[in-house]
């Protein structure tokens, strides 16, 4: 039997410091295996990485990724908990901002960095939205960025309505008529909510904005000095895929690093990330998962390696 790492509560990569820096996460709320990460050496290494998890979903996610980099590629790696995520009793995500998502990520960042490491950022969707935005902001980022299904802009939706329209009615008072889920954010899937509700997608709207406005100052002359490993899947309807490939179009040519999962594989927005499928709570055996792995996963690992050993 293969050992399933990052699945228990005596897991030692459980980030103890995080839960001191934020008293909202704790042992007590967070639910099980949502919690966040880190992975050192002993001394730490002379690269670092910060893995931002999606909305809706958890460090989990990530952790393949972050093992790869940890063991594979000798770094120390961390996975920070986003405010209003992974947690037994999330209240509908109330309170929930995209200042404090930065603040989270911030911290993680600083406790990443040292005078000596190159430090590099990524994430998943919400998660990969921040990461470049960090990465344009926060000095601390010295590194790569990697990119999985960032969430640069929203697709059409409910009744045709375009991308940025929604992305506008999500910024205004009325969100929360688009998506006024009642039903628990907490389902059988042990590692995300049941859907991203509107609270949440409002905070990622706002994120966006400050996105599109970089964007545009990097048109007059201002450019991201990092390099950056982009991956996403044709198949994806949860985010723009035109919206990643304005950031390519901005972005010197040999610094983006294109990964295109093809439509044939149906790997989901999410399931990018995934090394292992992830079954319901309680489910049986010969149940179909209810995220599917990412059967290029082996081949994108292997061409980030490639990726990170030329910078």
């Amino acid at each position: 039997m293969t050992k399933k790492l990052f699945t228990t509560r005596k897991d030692k990569t459980i980030w103890h410091e995080y839960y001191a820096e934020f008293p909202c996460f704790s042992d007590q709320v967070v639910r099980k295996g949502c919690h966040p990460r880190k992975m050192e050496h002993a001394p730490r290494a002379k690269k670092a990485i910060v893995l931002i998890h999606g909305l809706s979903d958890s460090p989990h996610f990530l952790c393949a990724i972050g093992e790869y980099f940890h063991f594979k590629l000798g770094y120390d790696v961390y996975l920070p908990l986003l405010k209003g995520h992974g947690l037994k009793d999330p209240k509908g995500m109330k309170g929930v901002s995209l200042q404090a998502w930065k603040e989270n990520v911030e911290f993680a960042l600083d406790t990443a960095s040292t005078p000596e490491n190159l430090l590099s950022i990524g994430g998943l969707s919400t998660g990969g939205a921040l990461s470049f935005y960090m990465a344009a902001v926060h000095p601390a980022v010295t590194g790569n960025v990697y990119l999985f299904s960032a969430a640069f802009g929203l697709p059409a939706g409910w009744l045709g309505i375009g991308g940025r329209v929604k992305e506008f009615l999500l910024r205004t008072p009325f969100a929360a008529l688009m998506g006024g889920q009642k039903r628990p954010l907490v389902g059988l899937n042990p590692y995300r909510y049941d859907y991203a509700n509107f609270r949440g997608a409002r905070e990622l709207a706002w994120l966006i904005r400050e996105i599109n406005r970089l964007l545009r100052s990097f048109k007059l002359n201002k450019h991201l000095v990092n390099r950056i490993f982009s991956v996403s899947s044709e198949c994806d309807d949860v985010i723009s895929l035109r919206a990643i490939d304005r950031v390519r179009k901005i972005t010197e040519r040999d610094r983006f690093v294109q990964y295109i999962v093809r439509e044939s594989l149906k790997v989901e927005h999410a399931s990018v990330v995934l090394k292992d499928p992830i079954y319901a709570i309680g489910a049986r055996f010969g149940e179909p998962p209810l995220e599917k792995e990412n059967p290029e996963f082996p081949q994108i690992m292997a061409d980030i390696r490639e990726f990170q050993n030329k910078y």
